[in-house]
């Protein structure tokens, strides 16, 4: 019979080494590693890279983080806590929009964070703080705790989606060294012969005749038109008032 594995032990339970001589710390590596995958992505973060990067043997890491997967974790929760939430006012609505905000900034600050986010749950206790300010805040439309979670569930995966996007077009102006004005010039010759094909009449009148919103005001739309759809499934209708 094969032998059963266990579970490694979880970063957060461990109990922190501390050597007496503090050449490192635990904060200071974290705080390069988020450095580097902030510039180049996580492709580029290893325990190696790390140690290039503060000056110190591989080694020496590994008596403060037992491997990437725990940095990666330790990273995440330290992304997590730059700025608190706003204190919660009751209204459901201003509530989750504000959390949304939050969420959206911390993925735009560090482009690597949605991707981890969204394939593995966060348990650090600044992630633990967010997640219960979320909860509080869609407690306000419904006591029932799982469609509570259901909610967060929904605001989070709408912003990792949204911000996505945004971060596409960072990337590829990184990539090409084109803005995307810069694009559109490159492509208008192209896109005038299809509008002027006649082929395709919605996508020609979306290009004549449509505004270009920026990702700012793309969001805070898709927000509204979310919190229109979370209030009209979790919020039960008035009744007619009594004279």
């Amino acid at each position: 019979m094969a032998e059963e594995k266990s579970a490694p032990a979880l970063v957060w339970s461990k109990e922190r080494h501390a050597p007496k001589r503090q050449v490192l710390s635990i904060e200071r590596i974290v705080e390069v590693s988020i450095g580097i995958a902030d510039a180049e992505g996580l492709d580029a973060l290893s325990m190696r890279r790390v140690a290039g990067d503060l000056r110190s043997g591989t080694t020496s890491l590994y008596r403060y983080v037992a491997g990437r997967d725990e940095l990666l974790e330790l990273m995440i929760d330290t992304a997590r806590a730059v700025a608190a939430p706003k204190p919660l006012t009751g209204n459901w609505r201003t509530d989750l929009a504000d959390v949304a905000r939050g969420q959206r900034a911390a993925l735009l600050r560090h482009p690597w964070l949605g991707g981890v986010l969204a394939t593995r749950p966060a348990l650090g206790p600044n992630s633990l703080r967010q997640m219960d300010h979320a909860l509080a805040a869609a407690g306000a439309v419904t006591e029932d705790i799982t469609l509570a979670s259901d909610v967060v569930s929904l605001v989070f995966d709408y912003v990792i989606g949204v911000v996505s996007r945004e971060l596409a077009e960072q990337e590829a102006q990184r990539r090409t060294g084109m803005t995307e004005e810069q694009w559109r010039d490159s492509v208008s010759p192209y896109i005038h012969r299809i509008v002027e094909s006649g082929a395709y009449p919605q996508f020609a009148r979306r290009v004549v005749e449509a505004e270009d919103h920026g990702f700012d005001y793309s969001f805070e739309f898709g927000l509204a038109c979310l919190l229109d759809g979370i209030g009209s499934r979790t919020c039960p209708p008035r009744g007619p008032e009594r004279r």
